[in-house]
């Protein structure tokens, strides 16, 4: 019986298996975690004929190397890199044939952040409260991926998606995130609070799974006192005590005593996870719907 199992060569600076993550746990204190750039990960499934819930690998930065112990189909997408099998160039973004005992390198980024690996069959790791997505802050689902690790593989499809190719937008050169203010901004005085929609922030380097943290004006607080603990959603814009806004992504916790001046549109937030540090951050205030 063959084998279906991938072995990692390189696991990179930061690889986990995401998948659409583990919602409606936030009442036991457990985020919602899954796929950062989540369209992305939905992409390269579909190109590998899995189902949209099937898990992928999410890599940060500098990729990873892959050995399967039988062949399969892959596909990378998420932030452009260069990709390989046993050193002969092969497409990003397109489904491609990798041999049983091959090596799929996945390379740096060029641009962007996280790139996504879809292998025909999902990453079958045993799910989490229904999730197979590595969650950093809680530490629920498989462990970050070390030079080693095995991963089981799931089933192909017999059907396979008839695309060769597909478009995929580029990270963003400006970050623009759409907030809806509040639930917390009168703590903050009016003319901060338009600071915020007004002023110019950069992604910061300090940036993670959590959060996306940003560098520019510092936000004062109007009231002073301590807030108590409230429930924190995704794309919640917290103020710490240093006045530089964060945006909470998937991995975020859920609660929070840090004032929360805006909340992120989540449509905006994949973008976020494809950020570099340094990018121009816009925050752009909308009605409430």
């Amino acid at each position: 019986m063959t084998d279906h199992a991938l072995a990692v060569v390189r696991a990179g600076a930061l690889t986990t298996v995401q998948d659409r993550g583990r919602p409606g746990h936030a009442h036991l204190g457990v985020p919602h975690s899954g796929a950062l750039d989540a369209p992305a990960a939905a992409l390269v499934n579909r190109l590998v004929g899995n189902s949209p819930e099937a898990a992928v690998l999410e890599t940060t930065l500098n990729g990873c190397a892959l050995r399967p112990r039988s062949a399969v189909t892959v596909a990378v997408g998420g932030a452009p890199c260069p990709v390989t099998v046993d050193g002969r160039t092969v497409p990003w973004g397109a489904p491609v044939h990798v041999p049983a005992g091959a090596v799929l390198d996945v390379g740096s980024a060029v641009a962007g952040v996280r790139s996504y690996v879809a292998v025909s069959g999902g990453i079958a790791v045993e799910p989490v409260l229904g999730s197979r997505s590595t969650d950093l802050l809680s530490g629920l689902g498989p462990a970050p991926l070390t030079d080693g690790t095995v991963l089981p593989l799931g089933s192909p499809t017999p059907l396979h998606a008839r695309v060769d190719v597909a478009p995929q937008p580029a990270p963003p050169s400006e970050l623009v995130l759409r907030v809806t203010l509040g639930p917390r901004d009168d703590w903050f005085p009016p003319e901060d609070v338009r600071a915020l929609t007004s002023r110019p922030y950069r992604v910061s380097p300090a940036s993670n799974r959590i959060g996306l943290r940003t560098e520019g004006p510092a936000l004062r607080r109007a009231v002073t006192g301590e807030l108590p603990s409230e429930g924190m959603v995704l794309g919640a814009v917290q103020v710490p005590p240093d006045g530089r806004p964060v945006v909470f992504l998937a991995d975020h916790p859920t609660t929070g005593g840090y004032p929360v001046i805006a909340v992120v549109r989540p449509t905006d937030l994949p973008a976020a996870a494809q950020a570099v540090p340094g990018t121009p951050v816009r925050f752009v205030a909308v009605r409430r719907r």
